[in-house]
């Protein structure tokens, strides 16, 4: 028989009314970040916004570090939930266009408050190295599935190169977003067809 009190902090009650009432209070610090930001991340708020009591809160979340730590597992387990399908090794279709993978990964940076999400989690990171593992982890997580694909496309390719090449479609798209999304720049369509181009070109020809 298993004492919740000595699960880990954020992992208790996992389960029947335990886990709806850890996913509510997670959805309601989720939609302070996504309209506000981390500035405006309290326990109170988030309390509030729940419609709970603050030591409800902290029976689940004893501290703010341990609530932000589990919406951002959440957030980023969510992003690799949509990107493993299009990357799957079953996916032999999707595998022969890489162009699409890249269409759909740039759609996601569509949503401004996601996008804002993000920046916030990296500046968190520069911070607080809880934060930047998990961010690291999400990162090798996304690099993974993207030299897997890589390798779908070119079997030609060494395992080193795939991982390179990885890192660099990463980066690549990463840096679209901030500049796609307005807090850098605007995208156009020019460079959008151009991004498209260069990304794709990743998964299916040798650089010139």
């Amino acid at each position: 028989m298993s004492d919740s009190s000595a699960q880990p902090a954020g992992q208790r009650a996992g389960t029947g009314k335990g886990a709806l009432k850890r996913t509510a209070l997670l959805d309601a610090a989720e939609e302070i970040l996504l309209a506000d930001g981390y500035a405006e991340l309290s326990m109170r708020a988030v309390a509030a916004a729940a419609g709970v009591r603050l030591g409800h809160l902290q029976y689940y979340f004893p501290t703010r570090a341990d609530l932000v730590g589990a919406v951002l597992g959440r957030v980023l387990n969510r992003s690799l939930d949509r990107l493993q399908p299009l990357l799957a090794a079953e996916s032999a279709a999707r595998a022969t266009d890489p162009a699409q993978v890249v269409r759909t990964i740039l759609a996601e940076q569509e949503d401004p408050r996601l996008v804002r999400l993000f920046t916030d989690l990296w500046a968190l990171a520069a911070h607080d190295e809880t934060v930047a593992e998990a961010v690291r982890g999400f990162y090798r997580d996304y690099q993974d599935q993207v030299g897997a694909f890589l390798h779908q496309c070119r079997p030609d390719l060494t395992e080193q190169v795939c991982r390179s090449r990885a890192a660099v479609f990463t980066m690549l798209m990463e840096g679209a977003a901030l500049f796609r999304s307005g807090i850098a720049a605007h995208r156009t369509t020019t460079t959008d067809a151009e991004l498209l181009t260069l990304a794709a070109t990743l998964f299916s020809a040798p650089p010139s």
